[in-house]
Order: structure tokens, then sequence, then C-alpha cells
């Protein structure tokens, strides 16, 4: 009992878990506020790759527009519903 009780207010060991309580929950900085952060992190990694993926199909969409009559063609027609003069279009919603 002596010893559990000589454990118990040892200045060190009281010290510790005041540290460890305070720096876990109560600091700016604490357990939940790093783990949101991480999540945060995670999010904003998968959406750059997401945007990455997509800044290279533009590009290859840009390339194809530059390069390719056909594919400038196609582009219009679906995108802006041009038509040649001698065409009538029909546009199902």
């Amino acid at each position: 009992m002596k010893k559990a009780l000589r454990i118990a207010t040892n200045k060190y060991l009281v010290t510790a878990i005041v540290f460890v309580v305070w720096v876990g929950y109560f600091d700016r900085n604490d357990w939940f506020t790093q783990q949101r952060r991480r999540q945060d992190l995670e999010d904003t990694r998968a959406n750059i790759t997401y945007l990455r993926a997509e800044i290279a199909d533009m590009k290859a969409q840009r390339d194809g527009l530059k390069n390719d009559p056909k594919v400038l063609e196609k582009f219009a027609r679906e995108n802006y519903r041009m038509k040649k003069d001698n065409e009538d279009v029909y546009v199902f919603e």
C-alpha cells in the first residue's frame, strides 16, 4: 500500500501524466486536431492526383483539337451544336 502511494505521489510521474494529458487533449495541437489535419492532407493529396489526371486529359484533348480537324469538328458538333449548311440537327435531352 505504501509503495503504491509512493508511486502515485511521485512528482515526476504526476508531472509526466499531466503533460501527456495536456498535450493529448488540451493543447492547440492535440491528438484530435492532428488526426483531422492528417485526413485533410490525405484528401488534398487525392485531389491533387485527380486534378493532375484531369490536366493530362485536357492537354491530350487540346492537342487533338489543334492537330486533327476531325476531332475539332466532333467537338464543335457535340459541345456547340454546330452544323454544316446542308444538315439538320436533332437534339435529344
